[in-house]
This record gives structure tokens, C-alpha cells and sequence, in this order.
């Protein structure tokens, strides 16, 4: 292949890898700008005669969101909510990323946030992660495409909206995305958890580094929980593979066992 070609082949996948994925125009674009020019637009210049006036009130974020999470009697309405949540991510995704897989499954598994393939599709953990965590699944005997719940896995993230570049979620994400992310496993109702990654751990253990705390059983929303790597981080990481597996068979040894 020409050389020139070879270099802007792997110029394009550095910028993709950067989460520049969608060429737009030369100049940038700032979005929030553009978001609150739309919001000043439609504000009315008069108030309605119909709807008296009342003043704004600085709402909590998290508070907001332990409000909604708490009033979420399903999952479809807990996707509403969550969709309809006022974030900061939001106007930079293309689409928001709930779930997949067979809710009621006995195992459910909490990664960190979308990346470029799930922010396209709408599905958690549809990337080359994605597809490595199919594969790890498989070999202890689970598919999120099946809908026997003997077999079946319930997959989900932290935070439904991509951050910017695929970076990791940062702690007042987490922190707004909790309530509801404890409100989803609740109605999910698994039996296991597995941990994927520092965010999901922060969320839901209230402590990260995975390294040291990976393959140790713990509790989370009421039920066991197991700390472990993502796929990202194996991709990256190949040695640490071999712990990997490790957990996965302590997995299937307690799922086993129920």
C-alpha cells in the first residue's frame, strides 16, 4: 500500500481513538453556546397570562436525581426518567445508552460509560470492549442474547451518554448518575454483580483502584458483588488477562451456587 496512504490510515484511527469521529467542518463548534442561544429563543419575553410566575429554584443535582430514581416503578420508566435528566453530556452524545440483555437474569454487569460504537448504536458494550466481554461471558457459560434467564446477562454502565473523547467519568458524573444507576439494579434484580472498572466501583463501592481491589467479593445494593477489569483495560493490558480469568471462574463458581 502507498506510504501516504498507511500514514493518514493511521492518522484516522489515532483521531477515532481520540473520539474525533465525525468530521463537521473546519471551524469549531460550541455546542453549549448554541444551547443556550436555542433555550434564550424559545424563552417567552412575557410571561403567560394563563401560568402565573414562579421563581426558579437552584435544584441539587443529585438530589434531583435520587427524586426521579425514587419514582421509577419499572425499567421503562426509569429509561424516561434518565433519558429526560438534565447532564452536561447529553448535548454532545448522539444517543442515549440504557441497557441490554434480559433484565432478570441472575447476573448483571456495570460498566463505565459508552465509547464511540454504543454512542452510535444506543447499546452498552458494543465495541471491540464490547465484543471481548461477549467472549469472556461465553466462556463461563452466559449470553446477554439469550433470553433464558439461566443464561441470559443484564449489561448497563454508570453514566448513559458518552463523555467527550472517552474519557473516564468524572467524579460529579458519578456522583449525579449514582441514584439512578442503584435504582436500575434494584429493578433489574439481579442475584450477582460484576463490577467492570474504577467508575462502576466508585459508584457502587464507594472506592476505586481496580487493581487492588479486583477479585474480592463485597456487597453492592444489597447483593454480591465482584470487582473486576474492564475489557478496555485488558485490551491495553494483556497480562492482566490471566487475573481476569480468575474472577470469572469465582464468578461462575457463585452463580453456580445460587
Amino acid at each position: 500500500m502507498d506510504p501516504a496512504l498507511l500514514h493518514a490510515r493511521a492518522a484516522l484511527d489515532w483521531f477515532l481513538e481520540l473520539g474525533a469521529d465525525e468530521a463537521i467542518g473546519e471551524a469549531p463548534v460550541d455546542r453549549y453556546a448554541l444551547g443556550e442561544a436555542a433555550r434564550a429563543a424559545k424563552a417567552p419575553t412575557t410571561p403567560s397570562p394563563a401560568a402565573p410566575m414562579i421563581a426558579p429554584v437552584a435544584a441539587d443535582p443529585v438530589a434531583t436525581a435520587r427524586t426521579l430514581a425514587a419514582q421509577a416503578r419499572d425499567l421503562p420508566s426509569l429509561a424516561a426518567a434518565m433519558e429526560g435528566f438534565d447532564c452536561d453530556l447529553k448535548p454532545q452524545a448522539r444517543r442515549f445508552v440504557f441497557a441490554d440483555g434480559t433484565a432478570g437474569a441472575p447476573l448483571m454487569v456495570v460498566g463505565e460509560a459508552p465509547g464511540r460504537d454504543e454512542d452510535v448504536e444506543g447499546r452498552p458494550f458494543v465495541g471491540v470492549a464490547g465484543q471481548l466481554l461477549d467472549r469472556m461471558l461465553a466462556a463461563i457459560g452466559r449470553d446477554r442474547t439469550d433470553p433464558d434467564p439461566a443464561r441470559g446477562v443484564y449489561v448497563t454502565n454508570v453514566l448513559p451518554w458518552r463523555p467527550p473523547g472517552n474519557r473516564r467519568p468524572e467524579t460529579p458524573e458519578i456522583d449525579r448518575w449514582r441514584p439512578f444507576l442503584r435504582r436500575h439494579i434494584e429493578l433489574a434484580a439481579p442475584r450477582v454483580l460484576l463490577i467492570m472498572g474504577n467508575s462502576p466501583a466508585l459508584a457502587l463501592l464507594g472506592r476505586g483502584g481496580i487493581t487492588q481491589i479486583r477479585g474480592t467479593w463485597t456487597e453492592a445494593v444489597d447483593r454480591p458483588a465482584l470487582p473486576s477489569f474492564h475489557p478496555s483495560y485488558l485490551l491495553r493490558t494483556p497480562a492482566a488477562k490471566r487475573e481476569a480469568w480468575a474472577d470469572l471462574l469465582a464468578l461462575k463458581a457463585r452463580l453456580a451456587a445460587l
